[in-house]
């Protein structure tokens, strides 16, 4: 299942009050680093379905939600276990960090 586009308006339906393990990307469409590692999301969002949802924050569109979640530097990902933020990681270098990230942050603990 490819990353869903959320808004501010449904964003919690997903996160905040979702069930599982949700994977939210905040990033912007003029940001060169989120661009390149957007392909490796996606990867993620097939490979994971059935395990988390992949959802999409454009943070220059919902500035709120990028406010609420304190995310300064994109891409922030932040990784959301039965509604509650459960780890951040800033700029994944790759899909296996990535991996490792929800490895931690949603299996382990």
């Amino acid at each position: 299942m490819a990353a869903i586009n959320v808004t501010k308006q449904n964003f919690h339906d997903y996160a905040a009050e979702g069930k599982g393990l949700v994977l939210a990307d905040f990033w912007a469409p003029w940001c060169t680093y989120c661009r390149r590692i957007a392909p490796a999301f996606e990867k993620i969002a097939e490979q994971y379905a059935g395990e988390l949802t992949a959802v999409k924050v454009n943070v220059d569109e919902e500035p709120e939600l990028a406010q609420e979640y304190q995310v300064e530097v994109i891409p922030t990902l932040i990784l959301f276990r039965d509604g509650k933020a459960a780890g951040t990681v800033v700029a994944p270098d790759s899909k296996a960090a990535i991996e490792a990230f929800i490895e931690e942050y949603g299996r382990n603990r």
